[in-house]
């Protein structure tokens, strides 16, 4: 009985760290809020998007951390074929070197 009233559906949150040249910091953003943003929240696999910006670390440029919840490391991974993929090609096209990316999944704890 305690073992099912503390059980927790454990939840994961899909992080990307971005590092943003100077100057493009702006481009970035709108991108991400008008474009990015929407398009993920269209397929309801991620929620919650939320985005940081980092500053532990101030070198040249800016680092940005975009975040959404997800159920499971499966439907990350079937959005990431389906989508992510596609949508990061776009970035590319777009901000070429000027935004790196890499992404973390992490689990809630607490």
């Amino acid at each position: 009985m305690f073992a099912e009233k503390n059980k927790k559906k454990v939840m994961l949150v899909y992080n990307t760290t971005y590092h943003v040249e100077d100057g493009q910091e702006k481009y970035f953003l709108i991108w991400m809020q008008e474009y990015y943003l929407p398009e993920v929240e269209k397929t309801g696999i991620l929620r919650s998007p939320r985005i940081t910006r980092i500053l532990s670390h101030r070198e040249e440029g800016n680092c940005y951390s975009v975040q959404f919840e997800v159920e499971d490391s499966a439907s990350l991974h079937r959005w990431h074929t389906e989508q992510g993929v596609k949508l990061n090609e776009e970035m590319m096209k777009l901000f070429k070197d000027k935004v790196v990316g890499f992404p973390t999944l992490m689990e809630v704890i607490v």
